[in-house]
């Protein structure tokens, strides 16, 4: 693959940038308060926060931190910019991008149901220096669309309903994380990602046509398992924290870099993110955050992607995000995950101002668990 340029969706951890995909991975931890001067390695491996949020976790010289992350995702409903469309509307008024061609219809025929995704990341951090952290996470992905087919060019009589699938490897995300200042609990890091075109852009599928016949098709942008291009994942990170508090911020971003061998690659991303964690016992603490985030369209087009779905047109991806997340990161102090660290956050939208007509995306959950040596 010589062109390559995007990046898997649901974004992630050793990469430090941003799912949606989610809603990426990195490992995070709890810190302890008030450490010492001779406590310094335990103090870092205990800084608390959202698990959800990539890129902001510095580990100390000479440690390793292995990683299990998953996370899901999912979108029902119709949506256009900022309103909401009934399937009956949609079959009826929002122009199918490829009329004209042979065999496609006027309008959209074929109505999105519900789509879910998963992806589970098996990686390690290692504190190569002082300042210097470095990661690496292998992720498998696994998505599945529910489609409901209208009968015809036209109407609105329903023909049935359709699920294609598709997992498998995901990119590669390789990382490392610089702390750029340090006083106290106060802490400055910078990020930088790159994630690898392993995933296949080239995942096909059975659907249910508006003729009643059931092709073998390359399935949507969106149900591909990678980008195909390589991606940059800088991240830019504040945190700092009183007592039983933590607050920090963060600005990441996703560069696609170049076109992929399909002939097309997704938007370039931003995020913005602040948080407040609270640390209620020992082992356990409590986040919220909020998000801002930004996605672009796709640009170009792969050849073999079309019919009659709003996946199928790449003018239908990216938007505005603004979404509200809620946590909780565990350490517990005995029993058999003594020295583990265990953390959950769940994200649900404020806000979705999308490109095009797309799907909405309904929640958003990821999962972490972090063992130190």
């Amino acid at each position: 693959m010589l062109k390559r340029s995007l990046g898997a969706a649901l974004a992630c951890a050793g990469l430090l940038a941003g799912m949606a995909t989610a809603q990426t991975m990195t490992p995070t931890a709890m810190q302890a308060g008030g450490a010492m001067p001779h406590d310094h390695a335990r103090h870092h491996m205990h800084r608390h926060g959202p698990v959800g949020l990539p890129g902001r976790h510095q580990i100390p010289e000479g440690r390793l931190v292995l990683v299990y992350r998953a996370g899901a995702m999912a979108m029902s409903g119709i949506r256009a910019g900022t309103d909401d469309l009934d399937a009956a509307t949609l079959v009826t008024t929002v122009p199918n991008a490829f009329a004209g061609m042979p065999g496609q219809p006027p309008t959209i025929r074929m109505a999105p149901v519900e789509m879910t995704g998963e992806m589970h990341m098996l990686g390690a951090m290692y504190g190569a220096g002082a300042r210097l952290t470095v990661m690496g996470m292998l992720p498998y992905v696994k998505k599945s669309m529910t489609m409901r087919t209208y009968a015809g060019p036209t109407g609105t009589a329903v023909l049935g309903q359709s699920t294609t699938r598709s997992d498998g490897l995901g990119d590669i995300r390789l990382g490392a994380l610089w702390s750029l200042h340090e006083a106290g609990r106060s802490r400055t890091a910078f990020g930088l990602g790159l994630s690898l075109p392993t995933g296949s852009i080239t995942e096909t599928g059975q659907m249910l046509s508006p003729m009643g016949t059931t092709p073998t098709m390359r399935l949507a942008y969106s149900m591909q398992l990678g980008s195909g291009t390589y991606d940059l994942h800088p991240a830019l990170t504040w945190e700092a924290g009183r007592g039983a508090l933590n607050w920090g911020a963060q600005a990441r971003g996703i560069i696609r870099l170049g076109e992929n061998d399909e002939g097309y690659r997704h938007g370039h991303e931003a995020a913005v993110s602040g948080w407040l964690s609270y640390r209620a016992a020992p082992w356990i603490s409590y986040s919220g955050r909020l998000e801002y985030r930004h996605a672009g369209r796709i640009h170009g087009r792969d050849p073999r992607i079309m019919g009659p779905s709003l996946g199928a047109d790449p003018r239908n991806y990216g938007g505005r995000y603004v979404t509200l997340h809620a946590g909780a990161d565990l350490a517990p102090k005995k029993g058999l995950f003594k020295g583990h660290r265990i953390g959950v956050e769940l994200g649900v939208p404020l806000y979705q101002d999308l490109n095009g007509v797309q799907s909405k995306t309904d929640w958003t959950l990821a999962l972490a668990w972090r063992k130190p040596f």
